[in-house]
């Protein structure tokens, strides 16, 4: 992904979602994307996969390359047969993510017979096969069952099932662990990354839980306000943070050293409106270090070490 804008037109005018984001998801690994909300995780997601709303939203620049393709020039048809098939997404609420209506089964043979141009007999049996390989018990007679006669962990796991039945090359996650308990939670993302190692797939995982990025990704992309504040690898956001706010969302996390009755540490303020960004930085009306000169214009991006990059006028020495 290269420099991708997005926008929506609204009542007020159009806003600017995402402006100029830019990382790359590679075979095999996973990157964890982070940041509060409203700071344009979600709307990454819907932009690769083309599945933004209609008629408001539309990536107005930038491109998506994927095997050799820019997603965002796609027409409907040809970006159909990617969506699902080569790319598959894990929706953010697993209650609402399945249709009420329909069964487990059909829901899961849709895809299976839509791009694997499977029969009827050989997609159940191979639907049958992934739910037993996402850990639901009985899977032949969950495939006749409606989500509301399942939990939510098991609708999560069907919900990845359905995403990972054509085997695609790139999974994206948006807050697969939403509303799970922590037991859940973590036989959910072992999941994921066991059936990473089997099929060789990139992750691109999105989530508020910094706990879940450190064990679970190698690349990390801190989000605010539309763009990329810092991206680098797991080890260089967590032990070599140069942007303030990643120091800031670092330090917000709750610790077991700390003197007891201490307060949490945390970032004033919010996070800014997208008919509202600051002519600079946009994080210059939170940030402790901000200065004349962020308030007048934004940072570029520089390369601090190796994959390591920051937008900063005042970034922290690494």
């Amino acid at each position: 992904m290269d420099q991708l804008v997005t926008e929506f037109d609204t009542d007020e005018g159009t806003v600017r979602a995402l402006d100029g984001v830019s990382f790359d998801v590679s075979p095999g690994k996973t990157v964890g994307i982070v940041g509060e909300s409203g700071c344009g995780k979600s709307v990454t997601a819907l932009s690769i996969m083309r599945l933004l709303p209609q008629p408001m939203g539309r990536i107005a620049g930038g491109n998506i390359r994927f095997r050799g393709q820019d997603l965002a020039t796609l027409t409907f048809a040809e970006m159909a047969h990617i969506r699902g098939n080569h790319i598959g997404m894990v929706f953010q609420e697993p209650m609402t993510a399945l249709n009420p209506v329909h069964t487990i089964g059909k829901q899961l043979v849709e895809g299976l017979r839509l791009h694997k141009n499977l029969s009827l007999e050989e997609a159940v049996k191979q639907g049958v096969d992934i739910l037993d390989r996402v850990g639901i018990p009985s899977p032949d007679i969950r495939m006749s069952e409606y989500p509301h006669q399942l939990s939510g962990g098991m609708r999560q796991r069907v919900v990845i099932a359905i995403a990972l039945a054509c085997r695609p090359a790139l999974l994206i996650a948006d807050e697969p662990t939403t509303a799970l308990d922590v037991t859940i939670q973590a036989q959910i993302l072992e999941l994921i990354k066991d059936l990473q190692k089997e099929m060789g797939m990139a992750v691109m995982l999105i989530t508020h839980d910094l706990g879940v990025i450190a064990e679970t990704c190698e690349d990390v992309v801190v989000m605010y306000a539309g763009k990329v504040a810092e991206q680098g690898s797991v080890y260089d956001i967590f032990d070599r943070p140069a942007h303030p706010y990643t120091r800031g969302l670092l330090q917000s996390i709750p610790r077991l050293d700390t003197q007891p009755k201490s307060r949490l540490s945390v970032i004033e303020g919010m996070v800014p409106g997208l008919r509202d960004l600051p002519a600079g930085c946009r994080f210059e009306n939170r940030c402790p270090l901000a200065s004349e000169e962020c308030r007048q214009k934004p940072p570029a991006e520089e390369v601090i070490a190796d994959g390591h990059r920051v937008s900063c006028y005042h970034r922290v020495s690494v």
